[in-house]
Formats: structure tokens, sequence, C-alpha cells
């Protein structure tokens, strides 16, 4: 059975530290087909280049400002200190397209990646532009950047998006699946980066090992089963099964990044709920928003 879980440093790709699902990756994952990861670190004055392929790509700041060149065409990218600072600029870069990233203080950046086909324009999304959504209530309540989903933005394939979790709170919570074409649900596979932090006002000690946790488990006769903790860097592939909960742990913060894509016709986020666990969402409309979300800068 092929690895699903991808602790930091597991993956790496030349200037990549982590890269994964891309057709051109010695990481690729046997029987993945429609999502990519690539995280890379670059120093103050670094660049890195991406060749064009066809795969319509996200270029996500995770910390730090960026400039993406764009068949020569630069954007800048106006980043964010971390990842629970808020939204960050991110640019869409459609395919068959040369990137070339760069940064003058450095900084960590993502691309999440989908193999396409239908070409659809370079479009700069900023941080201002970005739909923000307070997700859940009480102890799942969680904030979500909607960037790259259908609504916010023209693409072929791919449904990208940030989900930030404050500590002690449960998020892709009731544990669902999109794995089946069907009435009410579509075939997508789905990436989850992650990173954590000690929550605001949480001691600063030595030993602090921020963590969060992450579960995939069967929906059929395929077999899947993941518990795993997570911490900055760390990947988790669903190929298909009941996902959820992603769990921050008490005293940590917890951020992922999702890529989702698939084979079906329509470019579309449908759900089915674990029929043990949809009942929880009935008691949202009685609890309110956790107040420390929004996350902002």
């Amino acid at each position: 059975m092929p690895d699903w879980v991808y602790p930091l440093g597991t993956a790496t790709d030349g200037p990549w530290q982590t890269s994964l699902g891309a057709a051109d990756s010695p990481t690729s994952v046997p029987g993945w087909k429609h999502t990519g990861i690539k995280i890379a670190e670059l120093d103050a004055g670094a660049s890195l280049a991406m060749e064009a392929t066809g795969e319509e790509r996200i270029i996500i700041p995770l910390q730090g400002a960026f400039t993406a060149s764009v068949e020569g065409q630069p954007y800048e990218l106006s980043g964010r200190t971390s990842v629970f600072h808020g939204p960050s600029d991110v640019l869409y870069t459609g395919i068959d397209t040369a990137v070339e990233l760069s940064s003058v203080a450095g900084g960590r950046v993502a691309v999440a990646l989908a193999p396409a086909k239908a070409s659809y324009p370079v479009r700069l999304v900023t941080a201002a532009e970005t739909p923000v959504e307070l997700r859940g209530a009480g102890n799942c309540s969680r904030q979500v950047h909607n960037f790259g989903t259908p609504a916010a933005l023209e693409a072929d394939r791919f449904i990208v998006c940030e989900v930030i979790t404050p500590a002690g709170n449960w998020s892709s919570y009731p544990p669902h699946k999109h794995d089946e074409e069907k009435d009410g649900e579509t075939n997508l596979e789905e990436i989850y980066y992650f990173e954590t932090r000690p929550a605001p006002g949480s001691p600063e000690l030595p030993s602090t090992d921020p963590i969060g946790y992450a579960r995939v488990y069967a929906s059929d006769e395929r077999p899947i089963d993941v518990t795993t903790e997570v911490r900055t860097g760390d990947v988790v592939l669903v190929p298909y099964g009941w996902h959820g909960p992603a769990m921050a742990a008490p005293g940590y913060d917890l951020y992922y990044l999702n890529v989702m894509a698939g084979p079906g016709r329509v470019r579309e986020w449908l759900i089915s709920d674990d029929p043990h666990h949809g009942w929880v969402r009935s008691g949202w409309e009685q609890q309110d928003i956790d107040p420390r979300l929004p996350f902002t800068a």
C-alpha cells in the first residue's frame, strides 16, 4: 500500500523540501494522479524556477513576501509573517507557463498544482480579495481562506483553500468523504499540508513541541487507516475514505493547506458526512463562533 503520511524531510526533491504528486517528481505516489504540492524555503535574494508544463498552479506565500514571474511578467505577493496571520496574496498561473519565484528577504512558499488541459488566465488574488469564512461553531470553529475555490477563482481542475484551527478545536469535522461521482458528491483526491505553533499566551519553553493530529479511515472495501501526529512541514494524503477530524491539540494552533482535484466532469466540492457523526452539524446553530477567530495580521 502506498504511504499516505509524509513527515517533513521524507519527500524532498532538489530545492524542494516537499514535492508530492507532480508527474516529474521522484517522490510521486503510486496511483496518485490529480493533485500535487511543492514547498520550498528560499534564502534572502534566492530564486527558484519551474518549467512550463501541463499543470495549473497556485503560488501561496506561507511566510515572507515573494515575486512570482510568469513568462517574464513579475507579480508581487505581499505575503505574511506566518500562516497564522491572515490571508496572503496568491497567484494562479494557469497551464503551460514557466514560473520563477524569488524573495528579497527570504521565506517559505507553497505551490499547489494539478494536471490540467483547459487554459485559464493568470490571476493575482490579493489578501484583501480573499474570501474569509468562519466555519462551524464552538470547539468546531475554524477559519477558511477560500482563494482557490470555484466561487472565487476560475480554474480547470483544482480546488485550493487553507484552514486555521485554534488550539483545542477540531476541524474537517464531522468526518466526510468525496471519493465517488454521484448525486451530492464529487470524486476528489485531497492533500493536507500542515503547520503548527504554540498558541498565543503559551509559555516559551525549550521543550515545546507543537503538534496536531489527523485521521483518515475506510468508507468501503478499500483499506486505509491513518491516525497520525502532524507538525510543521508534514503532509497527509487522502486518496479516498472518511477523513477528519484534523485536531489542534490544546496549547497549539493548527494550519493546513488543502489541495483537491479529481477526474469528474464538474469542479465542485460536494461531500457526504459519515452517518455516525453528521448530526454534529445540527448543534452549531445554538453555539457561537470561537471568539479567538478570525486570526489576522
